[in-house]
């Protein structure tokens, strides 16, 4: 059974939890900034398994220092039923990433879907023709970019080893719009696909999938299934550098790795833990410090 940790007198924490947890760099973004704006304050990793969530809100719910917490596989869902109110955006996602604990109880935040569309902000604020994403993968993760996407504007193409099930995702995420549910394997083997003229176009390739990750198999993808210009995107953070960004830049694509949204989504939960913005003037020395 959890139980609350030892912070020291009136020490204010936050933690992350999930199964597994020790890869996750939550803690080093939080501590970096809770250290540069002089807080007294610290965020740490709890390991929970899923028979033990219940246990872990109880332990924490009676503990006036305790934040909250951010939430990782695979409780993004399980945890819903155990909280008093959820956001509108968490509600439509079906998906917390972000538990708060306040006056009124349990909030639980979604603050992938921003933390998502953080890097490509530039992209965004132009116009486009058209605007076309193949998202890899149906997870919670995918929950969360499917419906960031729907909401800019994309045209979306969800591959999952079962594309049942990624129909679904998109009926219930993305119901207006001309979307696309295939089989992953569809974008293993190359293609001869002639593309037409992208330009005024913006195109991504996403892996939402934990395939890539350490300890996980390869993700198959052939480059030749992405339009010129695409941008490649990997949420995988362990390794940062992953074979399917490696391909991408082969292939000529600009790409962004997963610290782009992992560090984004923990700045908007930073703040709803504690109360003032994280520094994000010192992003160049947080990646070096997530990198070493």
């Amino acid at each position: 059974m959890s139980t609350p940790p030892s912070t020291g007198s009136g020490q204010a924490y936050a933690e992350v939890i999930g199964d597994p947890i020790a890869q996750s760099k939550s803690p080093a973004i939080h501590n970096f900034w809770l250290k540069k704006l002089g807080r007294d304050s610290i965020y740490r990793a709890e390991h929970v398994l899923a028979d033990g969530l219940l246990a872990y809100i109880a332990s924490r719910q009676g503990d006036s220092q305790w934040r909250g917490c951010n939430i990782t596989m695979p409780h993004k869902q399980a945890i819903i039923p155990l909280i008093d109110r959820l956001d509108p955006l968490a509600e439509r996602i079906g998906a917390v990433n972000t538990l708060v604990s306040g006056d009124k109880g349990l909030t639980g935040f979604n603050t992938d879907a921003a933390g998502f569309l953080e890097p490509l902000h530039d992209e965004l604020e132009k116009q486009h023709y058209f605007r076309m994403a193949r998202v890899l993968g149906t997870g919670g993760a995918a929950r969360a970019i499917v419906s960031a996407l729907a909401s800019e504007g994309f045209t979306i193409v969800l591959a999952g080893r079962d594309p049942v099930k990624a129909r679904a995702l998109l009926d219930e995420l993305a119901p207006e719009g001309e979307h696309h549910a295939v089989d992953l394997a569809h974008f293993a083997d190359p293609t001869e696909f002639a593309f037409d003229d992208r330009e005024g176009c913006l195109d991504l390739v996403i892996n939402a999938s934990p395939l890539g990750m350490r300890g996980q198999p390869e993700l198959a993808f052939d480059w030749s299934h992405a339009p010129p210009g695409a941008i490649a995107y990997d949420i995988v953070t362990d390794p940062l550098e992953t074979a399917f960004l490696k391909h991408a830049r082969a292939a000529g694509h600009r790409a962004l790795d997963g610290l782009n949204m992992l560090i984004g989504q923990a700045a908007i939960a930073f703040e709803h833990f504690f109360g003032e913005p994280a520094p994000r003037e010192h992003d160049a020395e947080l990646r070096e410090l997530l990198t070493r």
